[in-house]
């Protein structure tokens, strides 16, 4: 086995997790209207031409620059409006990329200003996940290939539920979200196996290159996470199984909490009616596969300073859906749940942020669109 020694923080007996705690909404959004009462839209501007397979969009602190991860292993810059010709990063060659798999983000060092160093997470052509540090070169614009050196290498028992995101948090570790393992139904039961990394949250702190400790369980397949930093709030979509999709939202700096997965299929028992859920932490938001729902896609808290009448606001999506909701969290409450008018998008991959807060929407037809305006 490839899985390196591993610590579960605060976990065995979470002083701080309580008893189950109650889901706080399903996804009873309304429809967002302006200040005249009719229906609100999200004005988007498309970046760049088309991409191929565009899955992350991330910047480093304090950089204009778009750096736009695309699946099949290349990371392409946007400057000054322009995608540059030459990719800043291209492992292709040693990425397997199809379905689920690929090169799924990248995370900038919160030094890298000083250090070059970022981080990816790709499946290798074993389809093994493989979370590797890199430099950037003398061209500040161009990678440094061969600069690669492996932070942590999991193995992948099947070809889907492959989590993915890796970004550094509040605390200034790096944190990765790892899938049960895939197939259906977690039948390895990785979700509540605290001797496993699949199903979970990770932490590792890169600054001595110390070994992943487990700092969630009871992970489906996290398709993205965000860290609200005015908040001090860690949000997680997490992709249900055949009936439920959830959004989590819990403190950043809470250890060892669990999420529930394959007792739990968002805020209803998976397999029986009945379960304990003595010890879980239910999710804030739910949603059933009505009107097309399939996947949840999360996002991120809007704090840029163009549109202020949306600070605060948590967006997401779902990928066959399409559409795009949001809400804010308030005093441990979800509140001003919105559903948005937006054109056609297609099916919805992923969301990015720039270093200014700024907001962007992934689709799969390749397109990049920024949250412009609210009209």
């Amino acid at each position: 086995m490839k899985l390196i020694a591993l610590l579960l923080v605060a976990a065995c007996a979470d002083s701080q997790a309580n008893p189950a705690t109650k889901a706080a909404s399903n996804d009873s959004s309304s429809p967002a209207t302006n200040a005249g009462g009719s229906a609100a839209a999200l004005r988007l501007e498309q970046v760049g031409d088309r991409f191929r397979s565009p899955v992350f969009l991330t910047s480093p602190p304090g950089d204009s620059r778009l750096f736009i991860v695309e699946q099949a292993g290349r990371i392409r810059i946007v400057k000054n409006g322009r995608v540059l010709p030459i990719p800043f990063l291209n492992i292709s060659e040693r990425v397997r990329s199809g379905g689920e798999q690929g090169l799924l983000s990248m995370a900038f060092h919160p030094s890298y200003r000083t250090n070059g160093e970022f981080f990816v997470n790709f499946t290798d052509r074993s389809g093994d996940t493989r979370i590797e540090r890199f430099k950037v070169s003398s061209n500040a614009d161009v990678a440094d290939e061969s600069s690669s050196k492996l932070i942590v290498e999991i193995d992948q028992p099947y070809s889907n539920h492959n989590g993915g995101l890796v970004m550094f948090g509040l605390d200034g570790m790096l944190y990765v979200g790892m899938g049960d393992g895939g197939s259906g139904g977690d039948p390895h039961g990785n979700g509540q196996n605290r001797n496993a990394l699949l199903g979970k949250i990770l932490r590792i702190d890169v600054s001595r290159d110390a070994r992943p400790e487990i700092w969630a369980i009871g992970m489906r397949n996290p398709w993205r996470f965000a860290f609200d930093r005015p908040t001090g709030l860690l949000y997680i979509a997490d992709v249900g199984q055949n009936q439920y999709e959830e959004i989590n939202v819990e403190r950043a700096d809470r250890a060892g909490l669990n999420y529930g997965w394959n007792i739990m299929e968002g805020d209803h028992c998976y397999r029986s009616e009945n379960c304990s859920r003595d010890g879980l932490v239910l999710p804030k938001v739910t949603f059933n596969h009505s009107g097309g729902a399939c996947s949840v896609t999360g996002g991120f808290v809007y704090r840029g300073r163009r549109l202020p009448s949306i600070a605060g606001h948590y967006f997401y999506s779902d990928y066959c859906a399409g559409w795009i909701k949001s809400f804010r969290f308030v005093n441990g409450a979800v509140t001003d749940h919105r559903t948005w008018n937006v054109e056609d998008l297609g099916h919805v991959v992923s969301f990015g942020e720039d270093a200014s807060g700024e907001l962007y929407i992934l689709t799969e037809s390749g397109r990049v669109l920024k949250i412009a305006g609210v009209s």
